[in-house]
């Protein structure tokens, strides 16, 4: 008897097609036939409605200035991600995590990329005062050595 904790979404999928050497189309039924579990590690993890829970607080947290807990949210339910139609319940919350991850990965990453590039030909004078190497000189911590 299957436990009803951890039985797989029923989805309906179209089945995937391969294309072999000559370009004749192959239906690959065991790839339709597979589960589709709600996190990446299958039948060892969360039931649906726990899944539903943990997404919910990955999202929420990664708002708490902890963003890494969306990219952890992304990558804990890929599942959800790649097949668009199964887990409705949890799609909204690992897709709107996605996006706020890539949002946020943006704007570090042009923050970055603005003082690496620019430096103190962009800032000019105020250079100094945003740099962060320069905080022993500042408080006098380097007269020592």
């Amino acid at each position: 008897m299957e436990d009803p904790e951890h039985t797989p979404s029923t989805t309906t999928t179209t089945t995937p097609t391969i294309a072999n050497a000559s370009g004749r189309r192959i239906t690959n039924e065991v790839l339709h036939s597979a589960p589709i579990w709600p996190t990446i590690d299958g039948p060892l993890g969360l039931s649906e409605e726990e899944s539903v829970s943990y997404a919910r607080r990955f999202y929420k947290f990664g708002y708490a200035l902890l963003p890494l807990l969306w990219a952890v949210n992304c990558f804990y339910f890929w599942p959800v991600l790649r097949h668009y139609r199964s887990f409705p319940r949890i799609r909204p919350y690992v897709f709107r995590s996605a996006v706020g991850f890539m949002v946020f990965t943006s704007l570090l990453g042009s923050w970055a990329l603005t003082f690496a590039v620019g430096g103190e030909h962009l800032f000019g004078p105020v250079w100094n005062k945003l740099v962060m190497y320069n905080v022993g000189d500042k408080l006098g911590l380097t007269g020592f050595i």
